[in-house]
């Protein structure tokens, strides 16, 4: 969430950085709100100026011997006219507040100017894409042809968008993962940690997910809470009236993660961190679900876009000022995965229109793909700046000044273990359908170099 004294003193400022992203901020409506704001603001502390004076007054008139029935029946009415105005108040700001969460970060200066994915910027390049004297397949065929890679499977058992992997083929997506973590917690110092693939809404409204992002989510409906407000709305008081409501059900909802992003960020929410364990950098594996809201007709070939697939993310909390000099770093240990495997991909910067809701600036690395002749996401990498720790009040102790202050997040995929299956198959092809292992995961096969067709 963007700072709210931001929006107070610099609320033209803030429309104009978030028009680069394609956002229309409300000016009038937040103008409105905070006019109203501030004057109900100014009578709730001069009606707690007036109780003040009021009760040193009446403490003045006891102690004198002096009448103090009018002082005290006017000490008598304070308290309900406060707390109207009190109620008054919370309500603007909770509606400023409500706001404000939808609003997205404001782009850093660096991020590229546009407003789709033709605007983004190309950084670097690495590696040369293969040549192939055959016309190359797409991974769907490949894994049809090798036996290991079954659609019509998943759909029987689950639906579209998910897939069955079968021998040789779910040993290399397994290989990948614990490759992938052994490179980042041996060699890029990441602690690994396991986390719960299902979180809280105060979890997902900590990173951004809610409340805009709600439907592209997989909701676990909790069978005791669903009987609860069944129970709930089926019994009356005394007098025939619905009882209060003792919970809210959306607040005890649960959700599948779409990311682990998700569970390790949240690890620091409501904490004050010593300077001294920064930075914190964490490496975790975890299935991911998507509903794929709003997808619709978009990558329905394959394994390039799914409900349910894994990855290996980054998470980085560190101080504000090692921030972007972090996101470098982050984004280079995902692309050393793609440079071990001899993949070829290309890292761009996402201009303004393509940036993801919390994000101030993101690196896309995509890999060389044969099947489509094009270069394909397959991690973003993300400084997220305080947007995220001001939701979740993640903060550290500066030690210059002794007082807590907004850390800074960032994560990135490092990989998507699904599309870096994809990668492989299609880029180390053969014109008999076979694949080729990547040497540096022949040591999770056990040695096994090849995927051949029936084995």
């Amino acid at each position: 969430m963007l700072d709210p004294r931001l929006i107070r003193t610099q609320l033209t400022d803030v429309a104009r950085r978030l028009a680069r992203r394609g956002f229309a901020l409300d000016t009038d409506r937040i103008g409105k709100l905070e006019e109203r704001r501030k004057s109900i603001q100014t009578a709730v502390q001069e009606l707690q100026q007036n109780r003040n004076t009021l009760a040193k007054r009446i403490g003045q008139a006891k102690a004198s011997g002096t009448d103090a029935t009018e002082l005290l029946a006017q000490a008598a009415e304070l308290p309900n006219v406060l707390k109207v105005r009190e109620a008054e108040l919370e309500s603007i700001q909770i509606e400023l507040e409500d706001y404000l969460l939808g609003v997205p970060n404001l782009p850093h200066v660096s991020v590229p100017e546009g407003r789709e994915e033709s605007d983004n910027q190309e950084i670097r390049r690495h590696g040369e894409p293969p040549r192939f004297d055959f016309t190359p397949r797409d991974h769907v065929d490949i894994g049809a042809g090798l036996g290991m890679l079954d659609f019509d499977a998943a759909a029987k058992i689950t639906g579209a968008r998910f897939v069955v992997m079968r021998g040789a083929l779910a040993r290399l997506h397994r290989a990948l993962i614990q490759f992938m973590l052994d490179l980042h917690s041996r060699e890029h110092g990441y602690t690994e940690v396991y986390v719960p693939y299902m979180v809280n809404v105060a979890s997902l409204r900590g990173t951004g997910q809610l409340p805009k992002f709600e439907l592209d989510l997989f909701a676990v409906h909790n069978k005791a809470i669903l009987t609860g407000i069944n129970v709930w709305v089926n019994k009356r008081n005394a007098d025939g009236s619905i009882p209060e409501m003792r919970f809210s059900p959306y607040e005890q909802q649960m959700f599948l993660i779409p990311t682990a992003e998700v569970p390790v960020t949240n690890l620091v929410r409501d904490e004050i961190l010593d300077a001294a364990t920064l930075p914190r950098m964490y490496v975790c594996h975890t299935p991911c679900f998507r509903s794929e809201a709003g997808s619709h007709g978009k990558d329905t070939r394959g394994m390039i876009r799914q409900h349910q697939f894994e990855k290996v993310e980054l998470v980085q909390v560190v101080r504000p000022e090692e921030s972007y000099a972090a996101l470098e770093q982050l984004t280079a240990h995902a692309e050393t995965v793609l440079q071990r495997l001899g993949l070829a991909y290309r890292t761009v910067a996402l201009c303004g229109g393509d940036l993801g809701f919390a994000s101030a600036k993101t690196y896309d690395i995509e890999v060389w793909l044969p099947g489509q002749n094009r270069y394909r996401e397959i991690s973003s990498c993300s400084n997220f700046e305080d947007f995220q720790a001001r939701r979740m009040q993640a903060r550290w102790r500066n030690p210059q000044t002794g007082k807590p202050e907004l850390v800074h997040t960032l994560n990135g995929s490092g990989l998507a273990a699904g599309r870096t299956v994809v990668a492989i198959l299609e880029n180390y092809q053969d014109a008999a359908g076979n694949v080729s292992i990547p040497k540096v995961l022949q040591p999770y096969m056990g040695g096994l170099s090849i995927l051949e067709a029936g084995r």
